[in-house]
C-alpha cells in the first residue's frame, strides 16, 4: 500500500474538495433537521485556500485525494484564558479509506500548523449523535466540552397567548 501524505490544498484540488464537501453534508443531514433540502454548500473553498488565517489540507494516497480538513484561527471570547484558538472543521475521509488513521494524520498536521501560528487551543464541533466521529476526536486527544441545544420557536408551544406577548413590546 502506498503511503498517506498530507499537504496544503491548492486550486487544483477544488473538484475533490467539492466532492468531499458533499460527503460531509450527506453524513451530517441525518443529525441536522435544520439543513436546507437540495444542494447546499458549507464553505467558500477558494477563500479558504488563499487565507493566511486558514490551513486547508488534503490527504492523498498516491495521486488520489482521500480526505481533508482545515484549521481556522479565531479570536476567543474575552473571558477565556487563550486569546486565539484554532477551529477545526471540514474533517472528511472517503468511506473506502476510513480506518487507516488518515483523520489522525490530518488532525496532527493541523495541530502542528496551529502551534506554528502560536495557538495552544484547538476547538471543533461534532453532532451529538455522531458517535463514530466523537470517538475519533477523543482518540486524537479532544474532550467533550459543551453541548449546544436548540428548539423551535413555535407559537403552539407558548404558555401564554401570542396576543398577550405582543403587548409586552
Amino acid at each position: 500500500m502506498e503511503s498517506i501524505h498530507i499537504r496544503p490544498a491548492n486550486c487544483q484540488d477544488l473538484e475533490a474538495l467539492l466532492r468531499f464537501e458533499q460527503g460531509v453534508i450527506t453524513a451530517e443531514r441525518p443529525f441536522d433537521t435544520t439543513l436546507k433540502t437540495g444542494a447546499i454548500h458549507y464553505y467558500d473553498l477558494q477563500v479558504m485556500i488563499e487565507s493566511p488565517e486558514v490551513q486547508l489540507v488534503v490527504a492523498g494516497i498516491g495521486e488520489v485525494l482521500v480526505g481533508c480538513g482545515y484549521a481556522r484561527l479565531e479570536t476567543a471570547k474575552r473571558y477565556l484564558k487563550h486569546a486565539v484558538h484554532a477551529y477545526l472543521g471540514f474533517m472528511y475521509v472517503d468511506p473506502s479509506h476510513r480506518g487507516k488513521g488518515i483523520n489522525a494524520l490530518i488532525i496532527e498536521q493541523l495541530r502542528q500548523w496551529s502551534i506554528w501560528k502560536g495557538v495552544s487551543e484547538l476547538r471543533l464541533d461534532v453532532y451529538y449523535g455522531n458517535l463514530p466521529a466523537i470517538r475519533a476526536y477523543e482518540k486524537a486527544g479532544f474532550k467533550r466540552h459543551m453541548v449546544e441545544m436548540r428548539a423551535e420557536a413555535r407559537s403552539d408551544l407558548l404558555l401564554y397567548p401570542l396576543e398577550d406577548i405582543k403587548q409586552l413590546k
